[in-house]
């Protein structure tokens, strides 16, 4: 197997309406796909491409950072201009640099910062109806507020992971919280959710319970229950996809 001495660290945005999601999958279309078929019509060579978070299909990215390896010394100013140009409008990449041997844009992550858009008007902009989840439910911001500090922390976060039998679940749910911030808005609300890392689908499934409880759909003391039960039936179904955003991977 030849070395590939050379790594490039790219910053990538997406809207992500059209796409199955970051990660690679059979027969869809996603993130992932695209930009590695652009780098290899520029490379001339086949090269994985290494996402910091898996986004859902239909979640949007401000900040995802990737990383591949190349035989290959690139000008990345080159670079930068190329692969802007093959890709899609809905995709674009922010920045491009070199990295170091042992950079990893998964592994080396500290922490990660999403934002969950909820419009509470009784209506949704036509030009936002993609980037924000409209909820007609009337929402207690005092009550959000309090259920939203019960996820704060170390947990086992089996009951808000989906798939909890397989991958990263299924070896440790145990994640850390660090702050879920409630921000209001012009159309209604946001939740800011930074954590040291998230399981597949945890920040929609802990947004539709606390949309739940803020609506007094469910009791606010449910959430310990759901913590000790670890059983992902027992808890709301997910959040829509569109109104979540990873904004910032933290190195």
């Amino acid at each position: 197997m030849s070395l590939k001495p050379y790594i490039y660290v790219l910053t990538i945005a997406y809207d992500g309406t059209n796409y199955s999601g970051w990660q690679r999958q059979p027969h869809l279309t996603s993130i992932q796909e695209v930009i590695e078929k652009a780098i290899q019509t520029i490379t001339r060579e086949k090269v994985p491409l290494i996402g910091s978070s898996r986004t859902d299909a239909g979640v949007h990215a401000l900040d995802q950072v990737a990383h591949f390896r190349t035989s290959k010394e690139i000008d990345t100013g080159r670079l930068f201009k190329a692969l802007n140009g093959l890709l899609p409008p809905d995709i674009r990449i922010l920045q491009i640099k070199t990295g170091t041997q042992d950079f990893h844009a998964q592994k080396n992550a500290q922490a990660k910062i999403y934002h969950y858009h909820i419009t509470t008007k009784p209506f949704v902009m036509p030009s936002e109806r993609l980037y924000t989840t409209h909820t007609r439910k009337e929402i207690d911001l005092a009550l959000l507020e309090k259920a939203a500090k019960k996820f704060v922390g170390t947990h086992d976060f089996t009951s808000f992971a989906n798939k909890a039998s397989e991958g990263a679940a299924s070896k440790n749910a145990v994640r850390t919280i660090f702050r879920i911030d409630v921000v209001t808005t012009k159309h209604g609300f946001r939740l800011e959710f930074e954590g040291s890392g998230f399981l597949y689908k945890m920040v929609r499934n802990i947004v539709g319970m606390l949309l739940e409880v803020a609506s007094h759909k469910r009791p606010f003391e449910e959430i310990d229950s759901l913590f000790k039960a670890k059983n992902r039936r027992l808890a709301p179904t997910a959040a829509p996809a569109q109104g979540l955003f990873l904004v910032k991977v933290v190195y």
